[in-house]
């Protein structure tokens, strides 16, 4: 590489150093727009432990005949999706022993209205005749899906409601049957339970599984109908065993002291790295800089990730695997360079012995991270996910970036002497030589 282009090359990365660093801290609104960029790290969604909200046990009890755990496991996806519909996109669902539902939801403002959202203890039915006694075709075992849309063609709220197989043809059958029948038998009726929420009368033959309920409903009708469309759709019966509200202010302590401790110890590190190192240790400072960034942006970009305090373990110890690599790799050239030969066969010489080392660690601690990924559970998982996140990023600032910027650097300095660049890289020869004498 020419020294110009290793100038260019420098001067580039840098910059994008610069600007990276600026949009992960600093919020700004974006021009010809009336939208804020909130800056990335203000963009991680944060746990239950970070941010305060509600956990909440409850204990289930089979409705129908069948195998329990998978009416456990169908139950939690419905309420994914209908704690998700109602805004809290960052709540974790997890089965807690063989028959308990654990719900941990962050930043809860009403806590009563989040409990009333997913207790029921009735079922979906749709029936052709109206009246409790009444035969239910349809049950809420055949509802995939119901979701509160807006349709721009008729100006209206409505609910669109989605069926399974066996549910699509059971539907067209009743909607064939409703809309064949006088003008008074028109109507199919939708019952949670003991409770009539909705007859909506059949307008056409609906054979695509998939039909919108409408009639003069506002926005916040049309959602409530939906939600309790989608409740009814438990295959089991939930009762609240224990529920828990989490203060935010633990929350925001444990984000302040880590984020001190965390600035605390990059100082030291980088403080460390230059004395030791010297201008190598800058490099590792900057490759430790560029894994911060792009380790921001993925956090914040990345939907299985939400931030808890075992997560920020994850970022530190990823960050000292990060440390760990560019020390093999200095050490590895400092040997080399100790063995007689010149600093550029030195330089990629001990950096191409090195990777077999860094990735026998990296790997380890991957296959580990898959395991918890896999097994755990809650902030176990969420660990997890950080630290593969953090060991990948920092292979790639490891074994990319810093490669990159040490190639850089050699052609910057191809002019200087020998001994100079040398005692600027804190490169001996004697100290090494006496040892193998």
């Amino acid at each position: 590489m020419s020294k110009r282009k290793a100038i260019k090359r420098f001067t580039f990365t840098i910059l994008c150093l610069i600007i990276g660093i600026i949009l992960c801290v600093v919020s700004f609104p974006i021009p010809f727009t009336n939208h804020n960029f909130a800056g990335f790290a203000n963009a991680i969604k944060l746990g239950l432990d970070l941010k305060g909200g509600v956990v909440a046990v409850y204990n289930t009890e089979q409705l129908e005949e069948g195998d329990l755990e998978k009416q456990i496991d169908a139950t939690m996806s419905r309420l994914e999706d209908l704690i998700a519909d109602k805004g809290y996109s960052e709540a974790t669902i997890t089965k807690q022993g063989t028959s308990q539902i654990r719900i941990e939801v962050p930043d809860v403002d009403d806590t009563q209205e989040l409990l009333n959202i997913i207790e029921t203890p009735e079922l979906l039915e749709i029936k052709s005749e109206s009246g409790v006694e009444a035969e239910a075709e349809i049950t809420g075992a055949n509802v995939v899906n119901a979701v509160a849309e807006y349709n721009p063609n008729t100006n209206e709220y409505g609910v669109t409601v989605t069926f399974d197989e066996e549910g699509k043809e059971i539907f067209e059958e009743l909607t064939t049957n409703a809309y064949n029948a006088t003008e008074e038998d028109k109507m199919i009726y939708i019952y949670l339970g003991t409770e009539l929420i909705s007859a909506p009368v059949v307008q056409s033959i609906i054979s695509t599984g998939e039909t919108f309920i409408s009639g003069e409903m506002s926005q916040n009708e049309a959602e409530n109908l939906a939600q309790q469309i989608l409740s009814g759709t438990y295959s089991i019966k939930l009762s609240l065993d224990s529920s828990e509200v989490v203060s935010p202010t633990l929350g925001e302590g444990a984000i302040e002291s880590s984020l001190l401790a965390g600035l605390i110890g990059i100082l030291i590190i980088f403080i460390l790295m230059f004395v030791i190192y010297r201008e190598l240790g800058l490099i590792a400072n900057i490759t430790i800089m560029i894994y911060s960034v792009i380790m921001i942006f993925l956090l914040q970009a990345i939907p299985l990730v939400q931030l808890t305090l075992p997560g920020i373990a994850g970022i530190v110890l990823s960050i000292g695997m990060a440390v760990d690599g560019s020390v093999i790799i200095f050490e590895r050239i400092k040997e080399e360079y100790a063995l007689g030969k010149k600093i550029p066969f030195a330089v990629n010489t001990g950096f191409k012995r090195s990777i077999n080392a860094i990735l026998d660690g990296n790997i380890t601690t991957i296959i580990a991270a898959f395991v918890l990924l896999l097994l755990g559970t809650g902030s176990v998982k969420g660990f997890a996910i950080v630290l593969l996140i953090g060991i990948l990023v920092s292979l790639f600032t490891g074994l990319v970036v810093q490669k990159g910027l040490l190639n850089m650097y050699l052609a910057l300095n191809s002019h200087v002497k020998e001994e100079k660049f040398a005692k600027r890289l804190n490169l001996t020869r004697e100290e090494t030589t006496s040892e193998l004498n």
